[in-house]
């Protein structure tokens, strides 16, 4: 049943359970006083799904489910939209040129990886426990104080100190690049420059942690052949979204929908 603050869903006719509605809300982030918006944004999605749905029933497309991992296969309904997507958006490979203006108009964009040398303190804990993550927070902030009065100290510091195994080799880390670490950390380390500390703990999921950048090898711009591909890779990518957010324009123009405010998706 609907209601004036959540009205039913209807798309061309069809009705979208409140259940589906109830589902996908869980899938999207709104304010904690403003659950409406997760509900907004639910109700968003499942219009364009059921759009896209009817527009390849009516176009008589039959569910041909691929396999996405190993043994597990798309839904029907996932297989019906790839499917109608596949027939309904074509687009054309970028041309060479338009290869080489996309690397030429910023060739800093297309850079080496970053490499880093670091060292670190950790004060483990579970930070979903509130008691044991404050207390180690109190212990990680007085050793961040400890090791920025000492700097040359730090590895005997974290060899006394540290939570982690790599405290036997005074809290070195070794080489890391990106993805080598939790989000958490690598962040730190893209705002760190060689030789410095953090000067507040910073937490991850594994606990506090005291950072010092050994060192930073800064990735270098590659060269056009050697980025060329994943030069245009990113332009048909691009180019498809473009035709596939105006092909669903199309179809919302064409809808009679309430229940779901479509005025904001891109023509």
């Amino acid at each position: 049943m609907s209601t004036s603050l959540f009205p039913d869903l209807v798309v061309n006719g069809q009705i979208v359970p409140q259940a589906e509605l109830d589902a996908e809300t869980q899938n999207h982030v709104a304010p904690k006083d403003k659950p409406f918006v997760a509900r907004r944004k639910a109700a968003n999605a499942l219009a364009v799904r059921a759009l896209l749905l009817q527009e390849a029933r009516r176009r008589g497309l039959q569910a041909e489910p691929s396999e996405v991992a190993p043994r597990r296969f798309e839904t029907e309904e996932e297989a019906l939209i790839r499917g109608l997507l596949e027939q309904a958006i074509q687009t054309s490979s970028p041309a060479a040129p338009e290869i080489h203006a996309e690397w030429v108009r910023d060739p800093s964009r297309f850079r080496s990886p970053p490499l880093w040398e670091v060292s670190h303190i950790l004060c483990a804990c579970d930070p979903r426990d509130e008691t044991a993550r404050e207390t180690a927070r109190s212990r990680a902030s007085s050793l961040t104080e400890k090791a920025l009065k000492n700097p040359r100290n730090f590895a005997e510091l974290a060899s006394t100190t540290s939570d982690c195994g790599s405290k036997t080799n005074g809290g070195a880390l070794g080489q890391l690049g990106p993805g080598d670490s939790v989000p958490e950390f690598e962040a730190v380390l893209h705002k760190l420059s060689e030789g410095e500390i953090t000067h507040e703990p910073v937490l991850s999921r594994h606990g506090w942690h005291v950072v010092r950048m050994d060192a930073v090898a800064l990735g270098q711009t590659l060269p056009f052949e050697a980025v060329k591909d994943q030069i245009a890779v990113a332009l048909e990518r691009a180019a498809w979204d473009h035709a596939a957010r105006a092909f669903i324009a199309k179809l919302i123009d064409a809808a009679e929908i309430s229940g779901a405010s479509l005025q904001s998706v891109e023509h």
